[in-house]
């Protein structure tokens, strides 16, 4: 009888478990994004193969986990680049880095805005930004 109510247990638990195509954490840089009334959600940010680039307060650059220079950033193959800003970063520093990334499909991630629903999780949210070549 045990048998059979732990394998119960078992496939209850694994029914609900998280789909493995979706994770939970990626790697990458936290920041503390701005908030934008307008900014609509980009689900494809959280893709296992986005490109996300993310400036620290600092000024620091990331290209997914590793430090990078924006001059760099123009070599990035992906269709679409995702830019996650700290809000407190230098303007200066977020202006290279949409510098490089010219002729390329940009995002540029913010908080969710405040009139979005709270206690569930959300999508990325974001704007679209035309960076012509």
């Amino acid at each position: 009888m045990r048998n059979i109510c732990i394998v119960g247990i078992l496939l209850a638990c694994g029914a609900n478990a998280q789909d493995p195509s979706k994770p939970v954490l990626t790697a990458g840089v936290s920041v503390k994004m701005a908030i934008s009334s307008h900014a609509m959600p980009i689900p494809a940010a959280d893709e296992l193969d986005a490109t996300v680039v993310a400036i620290t307060a600092d000024g620091k650059v990331f290209s997914g986990p590793t430090a990078v220079e924006p001059e760099s950033l123009g070599g990035l193959v992906a269709g679409s680049v995702y830019v996650k800003a700290d809000a407190r970063a230098p303007f200066q520093r977020v202006l290279s880095v949409l510098e490089a990334l010219r002729g390329k499909q940009v995002a540029l991630l913010t908080a969710p805005p405040l009139n979005t629903a709270k206690g569930k999780i959300l999508p990325p949210y974001g704007v679209r930004l035309n960076v012509p070549k």
